[in-house]
């Protein structure tokens, strides 16, 4: 039986395939590469490349594969892009979701682990963050992703799917061995912004608000390392093997690390001398989020080793310093 890893080409998916063909499964990845890249396939997982919105090449694949349960990464992830083409997001987030639980009903497959967001929660009221935070999306993207939660709910009732949320916070790093890592085009993640800076591509990082209430006046957010992420997947997977009922669980480090004190590490890891410089605050960018991981220690048992500031960003910059153009290894932009 398999595992089939939707956007599995991608940063995190990608990740997630590694460490699931390290723990012995059997991996078939479906990947549209709108923002994936063939180059962070694993080059033992079978590969379909096609649109998950597709209902006949998604049948294709269940019908080729013996698919026991599915990691569902396949979804557009913006924010700012998700305010200006809300309608892209509804039907590649949401429907693209409709058109997989409907094959996963009709195969009879009732395992699915999928990515949500800390979005679903908008402008949190208490600090840290726990799951029966009021859900209230600022954008169209949480508002997909939380539409995403509802839906796998109402189909576990009709049809008996089991599923587990996972609410990430800003996930970043790269694998340990330096193998993948994080590649996005254009970048918006911060600490990837920061080594680009720190590899000259960039003349400086911008830091968007200088006087938040925080004590060093920039916004803090919670990083967990892409790694401890995709073990909270895996933990998640087994979980719901083993008779697990749907729920929802945050993933972070339950602790913030301001703009600042990012730039401040990589400076200390890179040895660089990264400039940056002040802008004006971004609409919508809440001054903290950070995240009660609790509930996913005690249920599922995670236990992150890696989500530590100084860890994120050395695996980050082990991967960026040996790819600095990513997976374009001539340094052509797409």
């Amino acid at each position: 039986m398999s595992v089939l890893v939707l956007g599995g080409a991608g940063y995190i998916g990608s990740h997630a395939v590694y460490k699931l063909m390290d723990s012995g499964e059997d991996v078939i990845i479906v990947d549209n590469l709108e923002t994936g890249h063939k180059e962070a396939l694993h080059p033992e997982a079978t590969f379909y490349q096609g649109d998950i919105r597709k209902i006949d090449f998604l049948r294709t694949v269940f019908k080729n594969e013996s698919i026991e349960s599915v990691i569902h990464f396949a979804a557009n992830s913006l924010v700012g892009e998700s305010m200006e083409k809300p309608l892209k997001y509804f039907d590649n987030n949401v429907y693209g979701t409709q058109v997989l639980l409907q094959v996963m009903a009709e195969e009879n497959v009732k395992h699915i682990v999928f990515s949500s967001t800390a979005a679903v929660y908008g402008e949190p009221e208490t600090v840290p963050i726990l799951e029966t935070e009021k859900t209230k999306p600022l954008n169209p993207y949480g508002e997909t992703k939380l539409t995403m939660e509802k839906m796998c709910h109402w189909a576990s009732k009709a049809h008996g799917t089991k599923y587990v949320s996972l609410r990430y916070f800003n996930v970043a790093g790269a694998r340990e061995s330096g193998e993948i890592g994080e590649d996005h085009r254009p970048e918006t993640h911060l600490i990837p912004i920061i080594l680009e800076a720190a590899l000259g591509k960039r003349s400086h990082v911008t830091i968007f608000g200088n006087d938040y209430d925080t004590p060093d006046g920039t916004c803090i957010r919670d990083y967990v390392h892409v790694e401890d992420l995709i073990d909270a997947h895996i933990l998640a997977l087994q979980y719901l093997r083993d008779g697990g009922n749907s729920d929802v669980f945050n993933i972070g480090s339950n602790q913030g690390f301001s703009v600042k004190e990012m730039i401040n590490t990589a400076r200390e890891v890179t040895g660089k001398g990264i400039v940056a410089k002040n802008g004006e605050r971004r609409v919508g960018d809440p001054s903290t989020l950070v995240a009660s991981s609790e509930k996913a220690k005690k249920v599922l048992g995670w236990d992150p080793t890696k989500t530590y500031s100084k860890k994120i960003v050395e695996d980050a910059w082990k991967w960026h310093s040996a790819h600095p153009y990513g997976y374009d290894k001539e340094g052509i932009k797409e």
